[in-house]
């Protein structure tokens, strides 16, 4: 996506190779808050949420573009685009990887199943992303995203997820 966004093919791979760090936080966030199956208290989301903030810090020894991308991405990923994220930071004032992270990263966590969810279809995933183009989602990167989409087998761009054991 960050290709046909026009970022330099450099660029791109640092950010694709950082994307796979977005969720680093997680691990210092306490295990009954990641695999409880209901709804999550206040008190677990707040802590949840910090996620965001503890990979970035997590990252920090990072250097070049590399790191900034990687901390960028983790620190603001559930940002939206209307201001309603997680730091209430305006999509439209971060980078583009960003915002195309964490387009990337709502329908990658749509699709698979989760403790406290279920898959959902890919047909609802890619309504439910173009229902939130212009509030959760920049308009313009949810045309490129769904055009992606459409040109390439769904199947081969978001694999389902390895299963742990």
């Amino acid at each position: 996506m960050s290709l046909a966004c026009g970022i330099n093919p450099l660029i791109a791979a640092q950010i694709s190779k950082s994307v796979e760090l977005h969720d680093v936080g997680k691990a210092k966030i306490p295990s009954y808050i990641l695999n409880k199956p209901g709804k999550l208290s206040q008190k677990e989301f707040e802590l949840m949420k910090y996620h965001t903030l503890l990979g970035a810090e997590m990252l920090s020894g990072l250097s070049g573009d590399f790191g900034v991308i990687a901390r960028n991405i983790c620190a603001f990923h559930h940002e939206q685009y209307g201001g309603k994220g997680y730091c209430g930071v305006y999509a439209d004032n971060l980078p583009l990887y960003v915002q195309i992270a964490s387009i990337c990263d709502v329908a990658v966590a749509l699709l698979h199943k989760r403790v406290y969810k279920s898959a959902w279809p890919p047909i609802a995933v890619f309504k439910y992303i173009k229902s939130e183009s212009g509030k959760q989602f920049n308009p313009m990167l949810v045309e490129i995203f769904l055009s992606l989409m459409c040109e390439q087998d769904v199947k081969d761009i978001l694999k389902p997820e390895p299963v742990l054991n």
